[in-house]
């Protein structure tokens, strides 16, 4: 078999969650996604912007994306 330079991709299948929000944290995602619609000039709903939002929150807690690190290896020679 080849040795492929792309890696096989990972599972991509959706996976979909209910969640319930408090109302004025519904009426924030809402004025979020008229602010988007403004900057963008093309509308989203708020269901398709809370992924990507979501996303972009876990990708910025350094401290979440530090306890994801595979522990580092030791690096032998110590005499």
């Amino acid at each position: 078999m080849p040795d492929l330079k792309l890696a096989q991709l990972p599972d991509r299948t959706p996976v979909k969650l209910g969640i319930s929000v408090t109302p004025d944290l519904h009426q924030a995602l809402n004025d979020y996604a008229a602010l988007y619609a403004q900057v963008y000039g093309r509308e989203e709903p708020v269901a398709d912007l809370i992924p990507a939002m979501l996303a972009a929150f876990l990708e910025s807690d350094k401290a979440f994306v530090r306890s994801r690190r595979p522990p580092a290896e030791p690096t032998g020679g110590g005499r």
